[in-house]
């Protein structure tokens, strides 16, 4: 590794974090600046918002001005947008005109926006990248690794594909953002209140780019996408990392993209979200502590299980440092690609090169 690449990480949230700690682990990049909406973590240092027990010498500012005058390569932004959907635009649309390559967690339908969501939100973000020489990629592990570049690569060893399935069939209990759980995604609330998540075509909006991209690498025009889901109370009260879950309210979440051809679901996104292991026994079961699954339906059929569990024994830490490393191992690749808005279709196998432990 000749090269090294200065790079400004944006939030310290639940992938922030990992993704400082992603940076400091690869040995051709180097933290140059860190953002923070908080005013508390103004001035503090990188390494202790982290949690990585030592100081990286970079403070913590609320200056984006100041951040964009270090001219980094390139911003890890890792900055909720599911709420703040037009600002996280934005904010994205300054950084690449600045000439700022940027490799993002969100918003999660710029992971293939094409055919997903209207051409006046992608045409500006494209424009901006364009005009300062900068590219964008979108991604993480759902939107993302789990069902773009490992669904692809199985396909590859395929003599005939009827149906390809990818599903997260994860437990939530420690995911703890009461925001996402509750008020995006229902959890803890009467089954007869839809949630964001759930109203027409936000599926579509969220995960269609996940049923689009894979469609465009397999060659394969759908005629439509249709939206399912279905949900399961708690039976009794109990208590997960981000609150309470009552008797009675949704505890359990199961919903499909199916990517349909002349009648047939050929191209399906699965998540299978619990709050309990016990509920929806009927329901797709994880591999290990839960998992990331590629089903292949043809000639052979195949099942590709991806367990993850952090180093702490839980497996949503490790889906988050999954998303915080696949940005933070993609930026060289980023950075070398031509500018615009990339996807996991424009860019060459993203691997741990650096990492292994010398």
């Amino acid at each position: 590794m000749d090269k090294t690449y200065r790079v400004v990480a944006w939030s310290t949230g639940n992938v922030g974090v990992h993704a400082i700690a992603g940076i400091d682990a690869r040995p051709d990049l180097e933290l140059v600046g860190l953002w923070v909406s908080n005013p508390d973590k103004v001035g503090k240092d990188a390494g202790e918002l982290a949690h990585l027990g030592r100081n990286l010498g970079i403070a913590a500012t609320g200056d984006a001005d100041a951040l964009f005058a270090l001219e980094p390569d390139v911003i890890v932004h890792t900055a909720m947008a599911d709420h703040r959907l037009f600002e996280a635009l934005g904010d994205i649309q300054r950084m690449l005109r600045a000439g700022i390559n940027v490799v993002s967690s969100g918003p999660v339908f710029l992971q293939y926006p094409f055919g997903v969501v209207d051409a006046s939100m992608i045409d500006p973000i494209v424009e901006a990248a364009v005009a300062g020489g900068a590219s964008l990629f979108v991604n993480g592990v759902d939107p993302g690794f789990a069902n773009d570049a490992l669904a692809l690569v199985l396909t590859g060893v395929s003599e005939r594909i009827d149906e390809v399935r990818v599903s997260e069939i994860l437990n939530y209990n420690t995911y703890n953002q009461a925001m996402v759980l509750f008020d995006i995604m229902g959890f803890g609330r009467p089954l007869d209140q839809i949630p964001m998540i759930l109203q027409p075509g936000v599926l579509s909006m969220a995960w269609g780019s996940v049923v689009r991209q894979l469609a465009a690498g397999l060659d394969v025009e759908l005629d439509s996408i249709e939206e399912f889901y279905e949900r399961l109370p708690a039976a009794t009260t109990f208590e997960v990392d981000a609150g309470t879950i009552e008797a009675g309210t949704v505890a359990a979440l199961h919903f499909e993209l199916r990517g349909m051809r002349d009648g047939v679901a050929r191209i399906v996104l699965e998540h299978v979200t619990r709050l309990h292991d016990d509920l929806g026994p009927e329901w797709p079961q994880p591999a290990g502590h839960g998992c990331y699954r590629v089903q292949v339906s043809g000639e052979p059929n195949y099942t590709l299980d991806l367990q993850l569990l952090g180093s702490d024994g839980d497996h949503n830490t490790a889906g988050l440092k999954a998303t915080a490393m696949r940005l933070v191992n993609a930026i060289p690749a980023v950075v070398e690609s031509r500018a615009g808005l990339l996807t996991a279709l424009d860019l060459p196998p993203i691997t741990g090169r650096g990492l292994v432990t010398r």
